[in-house]
C-alpha cells in the first residue's frame, strides 16, 4: 500500500536506535509519527528535528498507552522498544525476566489489542513487529530475551490469521547485529563495549533497518512481506557445538 494510503504511525522505542531512524523515515514519508519512549529529552529533541509527536510513556505502563490508543487513529504500528539482559539461565534473575515480558511481550500484546482492531474496522493498517535473530537460533545469552523474541514471531503470524479477510499486513524484522546503542544500554557505554560489539565490525545501521520496514509498508496494497531477516554479511546465525561429559575429578576408591 502506497504511503499516501496510510495517515498516521505510532512507533514505540523512538527515542534512540532503531526507532528512531524508523521515526525519521515515517517522518519523510509524510506521515504524522506518534513517537513513544521513555525519555522525553530525547523525544523533544526528536520532535523538533522531525515534527514528529512526542509521548513520554513507558511501554509497560498499559494506563496512558489505553488512553493515548483511544484518543488516536493509528494506520501503522511499528514496534521497536526492546531490552536485553545477557545472563545464563541457570543465573536468571526474576526481576530480569519480569522486565523482559513486560517490554519485548506484554506491552506488544496490549498495543496489538488497542489498535489492530481499529485497523480491522477501517479495513487499512500495517504491523511492524521487530523480532530478533534470537527468537529463531539458538546462541549462547540470554534465554529469556530468545524466549521473547519467538513468541513476538509467532504473534506476528498469528495476526495475519486473525486479520483474515481484512487488508491489514503484518511483517516481522528479524535483525541480527545492528551498530546501535543497544549494546551500550545493555553493557554498559564504554570503549570496551564497542571494541566487544560495533568497533571493527562490518554492521547494518539503524537507517538500513527503517528502509526495510519502508520498503515493506510501500508495497502494493495487494502484497505482505511477511518476513525479512536482516545480518551482516560476515555474521552467520546459528552454530552447532558438542563437548565431553566432566570427567569427575574424585579419587576412584578401590572395591
Amino acid at each position: 500500500m502506497p504511503f499516501s494510503d496510510y495517515r498516521t504511525a505510532l512507533v514505540t522505542g523512538a527515542s534512540s536506535g532503531i526507532g528512531l531512524a524508523v521515526v525519521e523515515r515515517l517522518a519523510r514519508e509524510g506521515l504524522k509519527v506518534h513517537a513513544l519512549a521513555r525519555s522525553a529529552d530525547a523525544l523533544r529533541a526528536l520532535a523538533a528535528r522531525t515534527g514528529c509527536i512526542s509521548h513520554a510513556i513507558d511501554v509497560r505502563d498499559i494506563a496512558p498507552i489505553t488512553k493515548l490508543a483511544q484518543r488516536i487513529e493509528v494506520d501503522v504500528l511499528v514496534n521497536c522498544a526492546g531490552v536485553d539482559r545477557p545472563k545464563k539461565f541457570l543465573q536468571s534473575d526474576p526481576d530480569d525476566i519480569d522486565l523482559l515480558v513486560d517490554v519485548n511481550l506484554r506491552a506488544i500484546l496490549h498495543l496489538c489489542r488497542l489498535l489492530v482492531p481499529g485497523m480491522a474496522e477501517r479495513d487499512r493498517g500495517h504491523v511492524v513487529n521487530i523480532t530478533s535473530i534470537a527468537g529463531a537460533y539458538n546462541f549462547a545469552g540470554n534465554s529469556s530475551y530468545h524466549a521473547t523474541k519467538a513468541a513476538v514471531s509467532m504473534l506476528t503470524s498469528q495476526l495475519r490469521v486473525d486479520c483474515f479477510g481484512k487488508r491489514v499486513r503484518v511483517t516481522e524484522i528479524c535483525p541480527g547485529r545492528v551498530a546501535t546503542d543497544i549494546f551500550a544500554h545493555v553493557h554498559g557505554n564504554s570503549a570496551e563495549t564497542r571494541a566487544n560489539f560495533i568497533d571493527g565490525f562490518e554492521l547494518p545501521e539503524a537507517k538500513d533497518i527503517a528502509d526495510a520496514i519502508a520498503f515493506a509498508i510501500a508495497a502494493p496494497v495487494a502484497v505482505n512481506v511477511g518476513y525479512i531477516e536482516i545480518t551482516p554479511t560476515l555474521q552467520v546465525p546459528g552454530g552447532l557445538s558438542t563437548t565431553r561429559p566432566e570427567v569427575s575429578s574424585k579419587p576412584v576408591l578401590p572395591t
